[in-house]
Protein backbone atom coordinates (compact mmCIF):
# COMPACT_ATOMS: atom_id res chain seq x y z
CA UNK A 1 0.00 0.00 0.00
CA UNK A 2 1.13 3.50 -1.12
CA UNK A 3 2.57 6.00 1.90
CA UNK A 4 0.15 8.64 2.70
CA UNK A 5 2.34 10.80 4.84
CA UNK A 6 6.29 11.07 3.71
CA UNK A 7 8.77 13.21 5.48
CA UNK A 8 12.26 13.63 4.04
CA UNK A 9 15.26 15.10 5.56
CA UNK A 10 13.22 17.09 7.71
CA UNK A 11 14.72 19.87 10.20
CA UNK A 12 13.67 22.67 11.70
CA UNK A 13 15.72 25.44 13.23
CA UNK A 14 15.45 28.35 15.69
CA UNK A 15 17.72 30.50 15.07
CA UNK A 16 20.91 28.67 16.63
CA UNK A 17 18.70 25.91 18.28
CA UNK A 18 17.91 23.12 15.95
CA UNK A 19 15.01 21.73 17.41
CA UNK A 20 14.60 18.66 14.51
CA UNK A 21 17.12 17.89 12.93
CA UNK A 22 16.84 15.54 9.17
CA UNK A 23 13.80 13.40 10.28
CA UNK A 24 12.66 11.10 7.79
CA UNK A 25 10.23 8.27 8.05
CA UNK A 26 6.64 7.19 6.71
CA UNK A 27 3.79 6.33 7.24
CA UNK A 28 1.37 3.73 5.22
CA UNK A 29 -2.20 4.42 3.78
CA UNK A 30 -4.32 3.30 6.50
CA UNK A 31 -2.11 2.73 9.19
CA UNK A 32 -1.96 2.89 12.85
CA UNK A 33 1.25 5.24 13.42
CA UNK A 34 2.78 6.13 17.02
CA UNK A 35 4.80 9.21 17.54
CA UNK A 36 6.88 8.86 20.62
CA UNK A 37 9.21 10.63 22.58
CA UNK A 38 10.32 12.38 25.78
CA UNK A 39 8.76 15.81 26.65
CA UNK A 40 11.02 18.45 24.67
CA UNK A 41 11.90 15.27 22.04
CA UNK A 42 10.53 17.71 18.77
CA UNK A 43 7.18 15.37 18.67
CA UNK A 44 5.01 18.60 18.62
CA UNK A 45 7.44 20.77 16.22
CA UNK A 46 7.08 17.91 13.83
CA UNK A 47 3.57 17.61 14.00
CA UNK A 48 3.00 21.41 13.61
CA UNK A 49 5.00 20.66 10.43
CA UNK A 50 2.60 18.24 9.42
CA UNK A 51 -0.10 20.60 9.96
CA UNK A 52 0.55 23.42 8.14
CA UNK A 53 1.29 25.38 11.32
CA UNK A 54 5.07 25.63 10.66
CA UNK A 55 7.39 25.66 7.75
CA UNK A 56 10.21 23.48 7.77
CA UNK A 57 13.70 25.04 7.39
CA UNK A 58 14.60 22.19 5.14
CA UNK A 59 13.75 19.01 4.21
CA UNK A 60 10.54 18.15 2.56
CA UNK A 61 6.77 16.42 3.63
CA UNK A 62 4.12 14.79 1.69
CA UNK A 63 0.63 14.91 2.91
CA UNK A 64 -1.69 13.02 0.73
CA UNK A 65 0.73 13.78 -2.01
CA UNK A 66 0.60 17.33 -1.12
CA UNK A 67 3.49 19.59 0.27
CA UNK A 68 2.02 21.57 3.37
CA UNK A 69 4.27 24.78 2.28
CA UNK A 70 3.32 25.00 -0.90
CA UNK A 71 -0.56 23.45 -1.28
CA UNK A 72 -1.46 24.32 2.21
CA UNK A 73 -5.73 24.51 1.92
CA UNK A 74 -4.96 20.80 0.51
CA UNK A 75 -3.26 19.05 2.49
CA UNK A 76 -5.50 20.90 5.58
CA UNK A 77 -8.34 18.83 3.70
CA UNK A 78 -6.41 15.95 3.93
CA UNK A 79 -6.37 15.46 7.95
CA UNK A 80 -8.49 15.61 11.00
CA UNK A 81 -6.66 17.04 14.16
CA UNK A 82 -7.51 16.27 17.82
CA UNK A 83 -4.94 18.69 19.46
CA UNK A 84 -3.34 18.55 23.15
CA UNK A 85 -5.17 21.24 24.69
CA UNK A 86 -8.82 21.59 24.34
CA UNK A 87 -10.01 23.40 21.62
CA UNK A 88 -14.15 23.19 21.53
CA UNK A 89 -16.14 26.15 22.03
CA UNK A 90 -17.29 25.60 25.72
CA UNK A 91 -20.72 28.13 25.31
CA UNK A 92 -21.50 26.20 21.68
CA UNK A 93 -23.16 22.93 22.26
CA UNK A 94 -22.57 19.57 21.05
CA UNK A 95 -24.32 20.07 17.56
CA UNK A 96 -23.32 23.88 17.54
CA UNK A 97 -19.46 23.17 17.57
CA UNK A 98 -20.10 20.51 14.54
CA UNK A 99 -21.74 22.81 12.32
CA UNK A 100 -19.30 25.57 13.02
CA UNK A 101 -16.41 22.95 12.02
CA UNK A 102 -19.07 22.21 8.97
CA UNK A 103 -19.29 25.54 7.53
CA UNK A 104 -15.54 26.17 7.60
CA UNK A 105 -14.57 22.93 6.02
CA UNK A 106 -17.19 23.55 3.22
CA UNK A 107 -19.27 20.22 3.93
CA UNK A 108 -22.37 20.23 2.18
CA UNK A 109 -25.37 20.95 4.07
CA UNK A 110 -27.48 18.05 2.21
CA UNK A 111 -24.72 15.92 3.80
CA UNK A 112 -23.34 17.77 7.02
CA UNK A 113 -26.67 16.53 8.92
CA UNK A 114 -26.47 12.89 8.10
CA UNK A 115 -22.58 13.29 8.84
CA UNK A 116 -23.01 14.74 12.13
CA UNK A 117 -25.43 12.47 13.15
CA UNK A 118 -23.75 9.36 12.08
CA UNK A 119 -20.53 10.83 14.31
CA UNK A 120 -22.22 11.53 17.25
CA UNK A 121 -23.85 8.36 17.72
CA UNK A 122 -19.98 6.43 16.86
CA UNK A 123 -18.77 8.28 20.24
CA UNK A 124 -22.03 7.41 21.78
CA UNK A 125 -22.89 11.47 21.98
CA UNK A 126 -26.38 11.67 20.24
CA UNK A 127 -28.15 11.96 23.67
CA UNK A 128 -25.98 15.32 24.38
CA UNK A 129 -25.96 16.52 21.19
CA UNK A 130 -28.36 19.90 21.90
CA UNK A 131 -25.98 20.20 25.95
CA UNK A 132 -23.54 22.90 25.93
CA UNK A 133 -19.94 21.39 25.50
CA UNK A 134 -19.10 23.13 29.40
CA UNK A 135 -21.35 20.59 30.73
CA UNK A 136 -19.31 17.87 29.66
CA UNK A 137 -16.69 15.60 31.20
CA UNK A 138 -13.36 15.44 30.27
CA UNK A 139 -14.31 12.35 28.23
CA UNK A 140 -16.95 13.01 26.68
CA UNK A 141 -14.90 16.63 24.99
CA UNK A 142 -12.27 14.16 23.65
CA UNK A 143 -14.98 12.09 21.70
CA UNK A 144 -16.35 15.05 20.49
CA UNK A 145 -13.01 16.42 19.22
CA UNK A 146 -12.38 13.31 17.56
CA UNK A 147 -15.95 13.70 15.83
CA UNK A 148 -15.50 16.91 15.09
CA UNK A 149 -11.98 16.13 13.28
CA UNK A 150 -13.81 13.61 11.20
CA UNK A 151 -16.50 15.59 10.07
CA UNK A 152 -14.99 16.46 6.50
CA UNK A 153 -14.02 12.64 5.78
CA UNK A 154 -10.01 13.31 5.77
CA UNK A 155 -7.85 10.95 5.00
CA UNK A 156 -5.82 10.84 8.45
CA UNK A 157 -6.46 11.91 11.81
CA UNK A 158 -3.48 13.29 13.99
CA UNK A 159 -4.54 12.53 17.65
CA UNK A 160 -1.63 14.87 20.23
CA UNK A 161 -2.19 12.92 23.43
CA UNK A 162 -5.62 12.65 23.23
CA UNK A 163 -6.38 10.32 26.03
CA UNK A 164 -4.07 12.73 28.95
CA UNK A 165 -5.94 12.76 31.53
CA UNK A 166 -8.43 10.52 31.29
CA UNK A 167 -9.43 7.63 33.20
CA UNK A 168 -8.62 3.90 32.12
CA UNK A 169 -12.11 3.10 30.65
CA UNK A 170 -12.52 6.10 29.16
CA UNK A 171 -9.00 5.88 27.59
CA UNK A 172 -9.99 2.00 26.46
CA UNK A 173 -13.19 3.56 25.04
CA UNK A 174 -11.42 6.21 22.84
CA UNK A 175 -9.21 3.96 21.50
CA UNK A 176 -12.03 1.07 20.57
CA UNK A 177 -13.90 4.44 18.92
CA UNK A 178 -10.26 5.06 16.62
CA UNK A 179 -10.21 1.34 15.75
CA UNK A 180 -12.87 1.27 14.50
CA UNK A 181 -12.89 4.59 12.45
CA UNK A 182 -9.66 3.01 11.24
CA UNK A 183 -11.37 -0.35 9.99
CA UNK A 184 -14.13 0.93 8.69
CA UNK A 185 -13.25 3.96 7.04
CA UNK A 186 -9.57 3.12 6.63
CA UNK A 187 -8.78 6.37 7.77
CA UNK A 188 -5.03 6.72 9.33
CA UNK A 189 -4.18 7.69 12.34
CA UNK A 190 -1.15 9.25 13.74
CA UNK A 191 -0.48 9.77 17.37
CA UNK A 192 1.09 10.66 20.52
CA UNK A 193 0.76 9.51 23.79
CA UNK A 194 3.45 9.25 27.47
CA UNK A 195 1.11 5.82 27.91
CA UNK A 196 3.45 3.56 26.61
CA UNK A 197 0.83 0.56 26.89
CA UNK A 198 -1.61 2.69 24.53
CA UNK A 199 1.23 2.68 21.76
CA UNK A 200 2.70 -1.30 21.72
CA UNK A 201 -1.33 -2.17 21.96
CA UNK A 202 -2.59 -0.04 18.88
CA UNK A 203 0.22 0.96 16.84
CA UNK A 204 1.54 -1.05 14.03
CA UNK A 205 4.88 1.11 13.38
CA UNK A 206 6.16 3.15 15.86
CA UNK A 207 8.78 6.30 15.48
CA UNK A 208 10.85 7.20 18.56
CA UNK A 209 12.07 10.76 18.34
CA UNK A 210 14.03 11.94 21.43
CA UNK A 211 16.74 16.00 20.90
CA UNK A 212 14.96 16.09 17.81
CA UNK A 213 16.36 12.86 16.27
CA UNK A 214 14.71 9.88 15.04
CA UNK A 215 16.74 7.48 17.34
CA UNK A 216 14.97 4.40 15.90
CA UNK A 217 11.40 2.99 13.89
CA UNK A 218 9.61 -0.16 13.72
CA UNK A 219 6.87 -2.54 15.26
CA UNK A 220 6.66 -2.87 18.93
CA UNK A 221 8.34 -6.36 18.67
CA UNK A 222 10.92 -4.55 16.65
CA UNK A 223 11.84 -2.00 19.35
CA UNK A 224 11.58 -4.99 21.97
CA UNK A 225 14.28 -6.98 20.14
CA UNK A 226 16.33 -4.04 19.41
CA UNK A 227 16.66 -3.23 22.85
CA UNK A 228 16.52 -6.67 24.21
CA UNK A 229 13.47 -5.22 26.67
CA UNK A 230 10.60 -6.93 27.78
CA UNK A 231 8.10 -4.21 27.19
CA UNK A 232 7.92 -1.62 25.44
CA UNK A 233 7.68 0.94 27.71
CA UNK A 234 11.62 -0.33 28.85
CA UNK A 235 12.48 0.35 25.14
CA UNK A 236 11.67 3.58 24.77
CA UNK A 237 13.90 4.25 28.53
CA UNK A 238 16.46 1.87 26.71
CA UNK A 239 16.30 4.74 24.14
CA UNK A 240 15.58 7.83 25.48
CA UNK A 241 17.16 7.80 28.94
CA UNK A 242 15.49 7.44 32.13
CA UNK A 243 16.63 11.21 33.17
CA UNK A 244 13.26 13.04 34.36
CA UNK A 245 12.25 15.93 31.08
CA UNK A 246 10.49 18.95 32.31
CA UNK A 247 6.65 19.25 32.25
CA UNK A 248 6.34 22.69 32.07
CA UNK A 249 6.67 22.93 29.17
CA UNK A 250 8.63 21.50 25.73
CA UNK A 251 12.05 23.52 25.42
CA UNK A 252 11.81 23.31 21.74
CA UNK A 253 8.49 25.14 22.17
CA UNK A 254 10.16 27.60 25.29
CA UNK A 255 13.06 28.22 22.55
CA UNK A 256 10.36 28.80 19.59
CA UNK A 257 8.52 31.46 21.21
CA UNK A 258 12.19 33.45 23.01
CA UNK A 259 13.37 33.57 19.09
CA UNK A 260 10.25 34.71 17.42
CA UNK A 261 10.23 37.23 19.95
CA UNK A 262 13.31 38.46 19.17
CA UNK A 263 12.09 38.34 15.54
CA UNK A 264 9.15 40.56 14.97
CA UNK A 265 6.72 37.59 16.19
CA UNK A 266 5.34 34.62 14.89
CA UNK A 267 7.18 34.72 11.53
CA UNK A 268 7.16 31.27 9.67
CA UNK A 269 10.82 30.96 8.65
Amino acid sequence: MANIIEVQDLTKTFGDFVAVKDVTFSVEEGGIFAFLGPNGAGKSTTIKMLTTLLHPTTGSIRINGHDPVADPDLVRRSFGIVFQDPSLDEDLTALENLELHGALYGVPRATLESRITELLALVELSDRRDDFVRDFSGGMKRRLEIARGLLHHPKIIFLDEPTLGLDPQTRNHLWSYVEKLNADEGITVFFTTHYMEEAERIARRIAVIDHGIIVAQGTSEELKQQTGTPTLEDAFLALTGSDIRDEAGSSTDRMRSHYQMRHGGARRS
